[in-house]
């Protein structure tokens, strides 16, 4: 886990040298491989770590929470590092079923996901006269929240209440074009966003040529792999070949999930990522690279900076 961590920071630091803007973690619990279960916290750590890069949650699931503790939680790194979080909100568990029951997560919650969004958003936004119950920190801090889904509900709900919206092609790309098309067309302007704003998480696995970076890829293929069969999801070093460590059924499925990616060499990537920019309308672009050794994951970053960062 130590390891893990001075990773994330190391890869943090880098970026934000390179020119990038935002680094997002996600929550997720009783996942051997993962390793941001306490997602405020590591938060913190990075950014106290950075100067100007947004640190934030990709996401908090928020059924998870008392929208008050994620208000307190947030305002309180908001104060300590100002003008630099953002708050992304899933509705998801970020878990298995164990790990959902242990939390206290009732089997429903996601079905008040909406009604927790908008109170955390009162208790975020300005502290009325006489209010008795405030976040401290947290109220007037008007932490940016965000909305991430992988389907048209977040979608919608982004849409309506006027907020950002964040899809996650990086393990979801067959709604995308859908979730998009909603966001916009039933977007409400409100004291968040006078327009559309959609992120995108992209999986962009870059090396220095194709062919490495097609090999590269079988360590993310094999730990998706893992995943969808219920092991624990390190991610392994890449092979010559998947043959024989999938079958059909089990390779179309890592296919899908990889539907988005963009996987090449520097003109390669360039080439794809342009066009799919183009294609999506995309405002912002979260990479998501998974390698199995850390330098050519911060190899796979300067790739992209060196087209759209300078």
């Amino acid at each position: 886990m130590a390891e893990s961590f001075r990773n994330t920071m190391s890869l943090a630091q880098h970026v934000e040298r390179l020119g990038y803007k935002r680094f997002w973690l996600a929550e997720h619990h009783n996942m051997a491989g993962i390793a941001s279960a306490a997602t405020s916290v590591l938060i913190g750590h990075v950014a106290g770590g950075t100067k100007t890069l947004r640190v934030g949650s990709g996401g908090i699931m928020l059924p998870n929470h008392a929208a008050l503790i994620i208000a307190e939680h947030f305002g309180t790194l908001e104060a300590l590092y100002p003008g630099r979080i953002d708050l992304g909100l899933g509705r998801a568990p970020g878990s298995d079923q164990i790990a959902a029951r242990a939390i206290g997560r009732d089997p429903s919650a996601g079905d008040r996901f909406p009604e927790q969004v908008q109170e955390l958003l009162r208790f975020l936004g300005p502290v009325a006269p006489g209010q008795r119950l405030q976040a401290v920190p947290g109220g007037g801090s008007n932490v940016p929240v965000w909305l991430l889904g992988s389907s048209t509900f977040s979608a919608h709900l982004a849409a309506v209440l006027g907020l950002p919206f964040a899809f996650a092609s990086q393990f979801a790309p067959a709604m995308m074009m859908d979730a998009l098309e909603l966001y916009r067309s039933k977007f409400e302007p409100s004291v968040h966003l006078t327009k559309p704003y959609a992120m995108i998480g992209l999986p962009v696995l870059a090396a220095e040529t194709d062919a490495e970076a097609q090999h590269l890829a079988t360590s993310a293929y094999q730990r998706v792999l893992k995943l969808r069969r219920g092991q624990p999801i390190y991610i392994p070093p890449p092979v010559g070949s998947m043959d024989g460590l999938w079958n059909e059924a089990e390779r179309q499925m890592v296919a899908e999930h990889f539907g988005a990616a963009i996987i090449g060499g520097p003109e390669t990537v360039e080439r794809k990522l342009r066009a799919f920019i183009e294609r999506t309308g995309a405002d912002e672009v979260m990479l998501h690279s998974e390698f199995y050794r850390h330098e050519d994951r911060l190899r796979s970053y300067e790739i992209v900076a060196d087209s759209f960062l300078k």
